[in-house]
């Protein structure tokens, strides 16, 4: 019954030339190119070679009627079909789903029913990539973000090649920032942050022009430096020895220009080196000297706390300690109210800042042994709060200095 019921539908002849029909012009009937719809606006030719003869009188016909019924009752069709545009803004107009030229600036017509139309800012306008993580080309890992200026070179290619003209820019600037920062090392990436900023523009530039959009500037703005090179994962990154601390953004620059303004000179050499000393003679030196451990220097620092201290710092801290066994131990140094509290626990309250270091390190940033900003940078110290309130804890540092002298 159902045996010749079903019969295959003939087939389409693809090496057969298409007929383009009456609406379609046959010289340039499909190019094959995803953006023939693209006008060449390079050279402000707006004509669509693609309209065929019959769909080009259609249009010429019902043009002429709007236009004729436009004019006959001009006084109460004026309020709508003349547009007042400022000189910083264009009106692309579609005419019966054809792009036309741009329109502006002062006062333009825009015929009913048959005109749609989309004004085009052509100010500078910015918006900024939030940190993401960026691994280099050594193995770290760091976080960085961007502030981007950019402005529309040609309105119409912005309405005609592109729906979400700020999404597709926040893309496609995002894509480049971590695809070009992985190919470099993280201290390139710091020491060369303007220059590596000019790049960045210029390969957002040859993905964005074609959308007829133009990047002005690009501000790279480093964070945290998450895991250290694998080359060298404990020293500290290179520091500018130039006042203007160029290389350096956001809160690492601000810890550097807070302790390089206190008079502290950039010697990374000395810092950084390897010193070979006898541990016969300077064991004794070494334990009358300094505390051996947390808690004797928590002892020092409850001796000198005072009202003038609390009140030149005015913040709580915690301390979050590693112990090279692996146990975890926690201490506070509230200088918030009274005559300021220290002691091995958890504070009450909330903390203003939390600081994550190991034992060791702790005393040697007490001691002096150790920058703070090396200890930063390096990720040997993560701080958790306001990076300014942080570095008020410099002057019980300096106070506890100078008591040890």
């Amino acid at each position: 019954m159902f045996k010749n019921s079903y019969r295959l539908l003939p087939q389409r002849d693809f090496s057969t030339p298409r007929t383009p029909g009456l609406f379609v012009d046959s010289n340039n009937y499909h190019k094959g190119l995803s953006f023939d719809y693209i006008p060449n606006v390079t050279e402000n030719d707006f004509t669509d070679t693609s309209q065929g003869w019959l769909s080009w009188i259609c249009n010429l016909v019902v043009i002429s009627l709007v236009y004729i019924c436009t004019f006959l009752t001009f006084p109460i069709t004026g309020w709508f079909v003349l547009k007042t545009v400022p000189n910083y803004q264009r009106i692309v107009v579609f005419r019966l789903g054809r792009i036309c030229p741009p329109k502006g600036p002062g006062i333009v017509l825009v015929l009913p029913l048959i005109d749609q139309w989309q004004k085009v800012d052509l100010r500078t306008r910015a918006f900024n990539i939030p940190p993401c993580q960026v691994t280099t080309r050594d193995g770290g890992v760091l976080s960085v973000g961007a502030d981007i200026q950019f402005r529309i070179w040609n309105p119409v290619l912005s309405v005609v090649s592109v729906q979400d003209l700020n999404a597709s820019t926040r893309m496609t600037a995002q894509k480049a920032l971590t695809h070009s920062l992985a190919k470099k090392t993280v201290r390139e990436i710091q020491t060369e942050r303007v220059k590596l900023g000019e790049y960045l523009g210029m390969d957002i530039n040859e993905m964005t022009r074609p959308w007829g959009l133009e990047v002005d500037r690009v501000e790279l703005t480093l964070g945290s430096l998450l895991k250290a090179p694998e080359d060298s994962p404990s020293a500290p990154l290179i520091m500018p020895s130039a006042p203007g601390l160029e290389g350096l953004t956001g809160p690492i620059q601000q810890l550097a220009m807070h302790f390089l303004s206190h008079g502290v000179t950039s010697r990374p050499q000395q810092e950084d080196s390897i010193a070979f000393t006898d541990e016969l003679s300077s064991a004794a030196e070494s334990v009358t000297a300094t505390p051996g451990c947390v808690e004797e220097l928590l002892s020092k620092v409850k001796l000198l706390l005072s009202e003038s201290l609390v009140r030149q710092v005015g913040a709580c801290y915690q301390f979050d300690i590693s112990s090279g066994d692996g146990q975890q131990r926690r201490y506070y140094v509230d200088l918030s109210q009274g005559s300021g509290a220290a002691g091995e626990g958890s504070l009450c309250r909330e903390p203003d800042v939390t600081l994550n270091m190991s034992d060791r390190d702790l005393l040697d940033m007490f001691q002096g042994e150790l920058r703070p900003i090396a200890a930063f940078t390096s990720g040997r110290l993560k701080v958790q709060g306001d990076i300014k309130t942080a570095m008020k804890l410099e002057e019980l540092i300096k106070l506890l200095k100078k008591h040890q002298l």
